[in-house]
């Protein structure tokens, strides 16, 4: 290691121990309560934690609202039976995740996207009451599908959603509709977006990790797939070639819904799509592979029926959560102001 790779992983470090110390929090993500006919509570959501792009539970957030009252397989068999939802079907719970391929004796790491398939609701119901071996479901569009795909649930959630409103000083980008079976997981990522994730129905859990970490979260390329003709009985992965033009692959701009970064170099001789991931499963670390991941700030927080949790922008999250758990989360623009100016260099330094 020259002086300069040494410079460098000292000052990284300095941050790491910085950051800890005067930033994060030692032990549990706190909360606030919400306060009726009470405005404080608001900003002092944003003094402690907006501002400072830190995660907070909000407790009681959504507990009056009708969605968690009535939301539940009962009454969505009720409600809408006969209605076409787009559902994820992986045969590991893991949408968006990393799957190891074998292939004429040879094995190959894929990021695996799931499949997806147009169903009735009743369909994906009985999938959540008698759900089968090698088939788990997940209704998790996020293209903003309560508003477009469940129009007749509107009205039983607060839309608007006013007071993150007024700690964002914007309209929410996307309002998703989450509900899947327990063994569903979304892998560790970050997104580009404050986030307000409210649980109507369950429970989910959730690890965190601060952005300042970012130098010891491993990143890797991995071929991108999709998984195909998923059964109880097997199922297939279909990667994704690359066209490329010189060093650079062709890509269309990700939607809203993406929490990919796609990259723009390929690596060398390789004819699929390439995309730089995660490579450590917070639930299974490897930090044989990955020592320098011992060196995160890891926190676990479980948001129950009724609660919100404020997850800021940037922030590494991996989520699990109760079966047939249903989640209502808006997602709001990010400011890309000075914070964000510096995660760029620590991305560019890591």
């Amino acid at each position: 290691m020259c002086y300069y790779e040494k410079r460098l992983k000292t000052c990284l470090n300095v941050l790491q121990e910085e950051s800890r110390d005067l930033l994060h929090f030692h032990k549990n993500i706190p909360f606030v309560e919400v306060e009726e006919n009470n405005e404080r509570w608001i900003w002092n959501v944003y003094r402690e934690y907006v501002a400072k792009n830190m995660p907070v539970v909000i407790k009681n957030a959504c507990r009056n609202w009708k969605a968690t009252k009535l939301w539940s397989v009962d009454y969505f068999l009720e409600k809408i039976p006969d209605k076409d939802v787009t559902v994820a079907i992986t045969p590991n719970g893991y949408a968006d995740g990393l799957i190891d391929v074998t292939n004429n004796d040879s094995h190959t790491e894929f990021f695996v996207m799931p499949e997806e398939r147009t169903m009735k609701m009743t369909e994906f119901l009985n999938n959540m009451t008698a759900p089968k071996d090698n088939f788990v479901c997940y209704i998790q569009k996020q293209n903003s599908n309560l508003l477009d795909d469940f129009k007749e649930l509107i009205n039983d959630v607060d839309i608007e959603l006013n007071w993150a409103q007024q700690l964002f000083a914007r309209k929410p980008d996307a309002v998703n509709f989450w509900m899947g079976d327990k063994r569903a997981v979304t892998s560790m990522h970050k997104d580009p977006y404050e986030n307000m994730y409210c649980v109507i129905n369950g429970h989910k859990d959730f690890i965190l990790i601060p952005p300042t970490d970012l130098p010891h979260v491993p990143y890797k390329y991995y071929p991108v797939g999709t998984f195909k003709n998923v059964t109880p009985s097997g199922y297939e992965i279909e990667p994704k070639l690359n066209d490329s033009v010189g060093d650079f692959v062709v890509k269309t701009t990700p939607p809203i819904n993406s929490c990919q970064e796609r990259i723009k170099k390929k690596p060398e001789n390789c004819k699929y799509e390439m995309l730089n991931w995660i490579a450590v499963d917070p639930l299974n670390p490897k930090t044989d592979l990955y020592p320098n991941f011992r060196k995160t700030n890891v926190y676990n927080v479980r948001i129950n029926e009724g609660d919100c949790l404020y997850l800021p922008s940037l922030w590494f999250h991996h989520v699990q959560q109760s079966h047939a758990c249903i989640a209502v989360n808006y997602w709001y623009d990010m400011d890309f102001d000075i914070k964000y100016c510096y995660y760029k260099m620590l991305e560019c330094l890591s």
